[in-house]
């Protein structure tokens, strides 16, 4: 059995990387990567791959930025010819960025059955991209791997056949049980001299929250509040740096007190940086999922998650609005003692991705 797997985005690479390794363990099984190129930064990207022990892609499609249209088209044409030079038995995808969608369009118009892991995932808003990307791509998958219950219940109001969804549990979380006590011997809080459970770590690189002013000076000064109580670690990711200095606010925010600012941190670094976190404040799907695993609270800043388990199982808190006041106020409850208890949800385990090998093996092997 021949596997082709995408990657596309950084988040993706936690995601394919145990599967990768357990397909490798299986002689029948063929594995080859093809990295679309729709997120590529050297300092963001190769760190990962090193880290995650995968090997150089077998394809490397550089398809870059552009609008949603201009990505999807261009990693279309630049997969196809692959696609049917290769003729793999399945082609797998993972998550829900634009690489997701566009491979398995492909795919499926070169008849290969198409296998989405983390399938199911849905949180309403049909104005995230990411939301028409995992409806449309469930709807032309055949094997629909699911992290949590919920995705089960969304994809049955949404009449997919049962016979055809299996709840694996989660890849991420694979990684980061494997690479836990790697990440737990990086002596980061000596280097950069941060007080061990005394800081709150950030995160912000969503559109809706970097993108306009408005959306940055309030996030400038919930950290402000923030700071005045603890520190606050901040690797900022270049896409909110650009915004920063597009809107003049760069000098002010590397003016705040207690405030820490890193250049983006490689998986193991961040997930060192996580382990020793008293709080955590991001707007990232996978932080959420993280953090639920690893029992650290969270603040995310987004109108919706389509991880409800986070919230509902888990230490994840949905902020719907930037609002220094309100956000100030659950900031203080957690810092004093007050977060919730969260548990880790079914199947988090490590084994999502030996799940998903014997249920392909059985279908295609035998």
């Amino acid at each position: 059995m021949k596997i082709l797997s995408i990657v596309g985005a950084r988040p993706n690479f936690m995601k394919v990387a145990p599967l990768h390794r357990a397909f490798l363990a299986h002689p029948t099984i063929q594995s080859r990567i093809v990295h679309t190129g729709q997120h590529y930064d050297s300092r963001m990207s190769d760190v990962f791959f090193n880290q995650l022990q995968l090997p150089v892609p077998d394809y490397f499609l550089g398809i870059g930025g552009g609008s949603h249209t201009q990505q999807m088209a261009n990693i279309m044409l630049a997969f196809e010819p692959i696609l049917q030079a290769e003729k793999p038995d399945v082609v797998l995808v993972v998550g829900d960025v634009n690489s997701t969608i566009a491979c398995a369009l492909v795919a499926v118009k070169e008849h290969i059955p198409v296998v989405h892991v983390e399938a199911g995932l849905r949180s309403g808003d049909r104005g995230m991209p990411e939301e028409i990307n995992r409806i449309l791509t469930d709807s032309i998958s055949d094997f629909l791997f699911v992290t949590e219950r919920a995705g089960m219940e969304n994809l049955a109001v949404e009449n997919v056949a049962s016979e055809k969804v299996f709840f694996v549990g989660n890849v991420m979380i694979d990684s980061l049980v494997q690479y836990r006590q790697q990440a737990q011997k990086l002596r980061l809080l000596e280097e950069h001299n941060l007080p061990d459970g005394g800081y709150v770590l950030m995160t912000m690189h969503r559109p809706a929250n970097v993108d306009q002013e408005k959306g940055l000076k309030s996030i400038l000064q919930i950290i402000k509040n923030t700071a005045a109580h603890q520190t606050v670690v901040f690797p900022v990711h270049p896409r909110t740096l650009n915004n920063l200095e597009r809107f003049g606010l760069r000098t002010e925010l590397e003016a705040i007190p207690n405030l820490y600012l890193m250049e983006p941190q490689g998986y193991l670094e961040f997930l060192n940086l996580m382990e020793h976190a008293s709080l955590i404040i991001t707007d990232s799907g996978g932080i959420q999922e993280e953090t639920t695993f690893l029992q650290i609270p969270c603040l995310t800043f987004r109108d919706s998650t389509e991880r409800p388990i986070t919230v509902e199982l888990g230490t994840n808190y949905l902020l719907s609005d930037l609002n220094p006041e309100s956000v100030h106020a659950l900031l203080m409850d957690i810092l004093n003692g007050q977060a919730k208890k969260g548990t880790i949800p079914p199947l988090w385990d490590g084994h999502a991705a030996e799940r998903i090998t014997n249920i392909l093996l059985e279908k295609f092997c035998n």
